[in-house]
């Protein structure tokens, strides 16, 4: 039902992305352009083969604005209730264990989770888009209307995390100012954490005092929290040391603006989609750094993609306890399951399996180098929408291509764990045991 929810609003997005009323020339867009930007919106991906403001009409903006929000609301919600729906399948223990650990999704809240999804999201982008709207109007002599809507449209784009923006160059004009860059940095990663980690937190901080909160988190949200400040961290060091110099990106700068901007492309690739840089003028060590970050994406019920930093932290769990030598997997004061371990494994490596497939496709296709090919597929599978610049220049059997791996890398790992949580079964009995060579 999620799949064929997400199928049928891009259906519709697409026959009203082709109305000629939807395009600046009004005449009927083709279909799969039409397809590629509505899949790109409603995935939040931010990927585009024409430029947003100069072809698109004012219609076709707001339906492109439209199918952002649904599918922003849309996978948070979603995401939420199939984590309730597996929490229902655990026997009665498993279920009061739930209860009282998470304390954000307990059981049969569902309309408490759909009610605080829209809650928060609608004040998240309010509050970004006054602070934005704000900056234009003031700092750019925007006029009053184009102003706020600047503001609202690029406050749900950011919080979404879709990188769609109204400008051929997307932020590149805004780098240097933190008074547009930095609330939608702030947007971005709130919607990037995901909606259990975002309601925990906040709701700890009205009840709690600090010294307190973190012991009575929950395991998801310490697990979230840490690997995604680690992995912020890294990506912006990374970024700010291998562009430092380089004259067609940072080196141009100062240096409160080299870290400023090296700050908001460090995080950005955790499927933010906005850029501030020319991406393609990047060294490859920079892109390889990129790449690695949009695969893992941010937090799960999020707006953001990848197979998710719980899963990455989880095989990094099982690696390190398997270097110990530990019979079994502890993180934090608690025992990880087996099953959540098989889980992990397998998202991660059909992910994997998805990238290197859509690399050859997409490389056979196109010819391109290795480089830019790998990292327009791993962004359209994260749903980052960051690129070099060849989206454009794909062939349509290429477009097709990618609006796969963005259905795929959107929808994906959410189904597919949900769907290996809930078809656990107890096996009656055991084979012989023997172990293979390993390595």
């Amino acid at each position: 039902m999620v799949v064929f929810g997400f199928g049928a609003v891009t259906v519709i997005g697409t026959v009203l992305l082709m109305l000629p009323a939807a395009a600046e020339s009004r005449t009927a867009t083709g279909a799969v352009t039409a397809l590629f930007t509505a899949v790109s919106a409603v995935c939040v991906t931010g990927l585009v083969v024409v430029d947003t403001e100069s072809h698109w009409s004012m219609f076709g903006e707001l339906v492109i604005l439209g199918l952002i929000q649904v599918g922003g609301l849309g996978i948070m919600t979603l995401a939420s209730l199939l984590g309730l729906l597996v929490a229902r399948r655990m026997g009665l223990r498993m279920q009061l264990i739930a209860q009282s650990e998470t304390k954000t999704l307990r059981l049969g809240e569902s309309r408490r989770v759909v009610v605080g999804v829209i809650r928060m999201s609608l004040l998240v982008e309010a509050v970004t888009a006054v602070a934005l709207t704000l900056r234009f109007l003031i700092g750019y002599d925007e006029t009053g209307w184009r102003g706020v809507y600047l503001g609202v449209f690029h406050a749900i784009s950011a919080y979404n995390n879709a990188g769609f923006a109204l400008y051929e160059d997307s932020l590149v004009g805004y780098a240097t100012d933190p008074w547009i860059i930095a609330p939608i940095t702030v947007a971005l990663v709130i919607g990037g954490l995901g909606f259990p980690v975002v309601f925990e937190v906040t709701r700890s901080l009205r009840r709690q005092s600090g010294a307190s909160m973190p012991r009575r988190w929950s395991l998801h949200t310490r697990i979230t929290l840490i690997t995604y400040f680690l992995l912020g961290v890294i990506g912006i060091v990374a970024v700010i040391a291998f562009e430092w110099s380089n004259p067609d990106t940072l080196g141009p700068l100062n240096t409160a603006h080299k870290f400023l901007v090296g700050g908001f492309h460090g995080l950005s690739p955790r499927t933010a989609g906005f850029n501030s840089l020319d991406v393609g003028a990047m060294h490859s060590s920079t892109l390889l750094i990129n790449d690695i970050l949009m695969f893992v994406g941010g937090g799960s019920a999020g707006t953001a993609g990848g197979i998710k930093v719980t899963t990455f932290a989880l095989l990094a769990f099982v690696i390190i306890a398997e270097v110990r030598g530990e019979p079994t997997v502890h993180v934090m004061g608690r025992r990880l399951a087996a099953p959540v371990q098989r889980q992990a494994v397998t998202v991660a490596l059909l992910g994997i399996g998805a990238v290197v497939s859509g690399t050859i496709t997409l490389l056979t296709i196109t010819g391109m180098d290795l480089d830019v090919v790998l990292f327009e597929v791993v962004s359209a599978f994260g749903t980052v929408g960051l690129s070099t610049g060849i989206t454009a220049d794909i062939p349509n059997p290429g477009l097709i291509v990618l609006i796969v791996l963005m259905f795929v890398g959107r929808l994906g790992p959410i189904t597919l764990a949900t769907a290996l949580a809930l078809r656990e079964r107890r096996r009656r009995y055991e084979l012989p045991e023997e172990r293979p060579i390993v390595g």
